[in-house]
């Protein structure tokens, strides 16, 4: 932590600083610190070619992911009454809080992550464009905590970067995988994401759990057909 109280460095790397974290999933701690090493370059390339993207490129990634998703949400039943949890972006992530805010308008119950304990599942609050927000951990601005606790029916991620078996590479801290293996049912889940993000493989890990399709501003750019 710097002395002004934020973050010197993304989330949760602790599986990246100490590959002991892996010996209770029986993976090979050589093999776990080439895999951190490689995943740690690529999230710096990621990173750079979405700030290259530049705030006009970024805003039309948006916009035509944005334009897709209501059609693949309602193609999969998202309606009036589900529960779908979206996400506040940060670092350039695909803003789709316009389309969030249409949702609600047309009866969806819109959610957000919140981070309420760390190294431990996230939980889902609720939320609307009047909905007052507080900060969060990391800074990113979170339902209060008087909001009502919600499970999503269906959930979007945002992905640093992706790969055809709709594996994600996030920012590191593992906190989407705890919450996906702690859920029950599993809610639909949704990578969201710019195509250019795709990579051949993420070099996925026993606690790398697969998301069930991702989106991008071409569409749905890759499927998992068995949940």
């Amino acid at each position: 932590m710097t002395k002004n109280g934020t973050y010197s460095s993304p989330p949760c790397t602790a599986a990246e600083v100490d590959p002991a974290y892996f010996d209770p999933l029986g993976v090979d701690p050589e093999q776990a610190r080439d895999v951190a090493r490689w995943r740690r370059a690529e999230r710096a390339r990621l990173a750079g070619l979405r700030e290259g993207l530049g705030q006009a490129g970024r805003a039309q990634v948006s916009d035509r992911i944005a334009g897709h998703l209501g059609r693949v949400l309602a193609t999969r039943g998202v309606r009036r009454g589900c529960v779908l949890s979206g996400y506040w972006p940060i670092k350039g992530e695909p803003d789709l809080r316009p389309a969030l805010a249409d949702l609600h308008r047309a009866g969806v119950t819109i959610a957000l992550p919140v981070v309420e304990k760390r190294a431990a599942p996230l939980v889902f609050r609720r939320w609307t464009p009047e909905t007052k927000l507080v900060r969060g951990d990391w800074n990113i601005p979170v339902p209060p905590p008087e909001a009502d606790e919600l499970t999503p029916d269906t959930a979007l991620a945002p992905c640093l970067g992706w790969d055809g078996a709709c594996f994600r590479l996030g920012w590191g801290g593992g906190y989407f995988d705890r919450t996906l293996a702690a859920l029950v049912p599993r809610p639909l889940t949704i990578g969201i994401a710019p195509f250019t993000a795709r990579l051949p493989t993420i070099f996925p890990q026993p606690h790398d759990i697969p998301l069930d399709l991702i989106l991008t501003e071409d569409g749905v750019a890759a499927e998992r057909k068995h949940r």
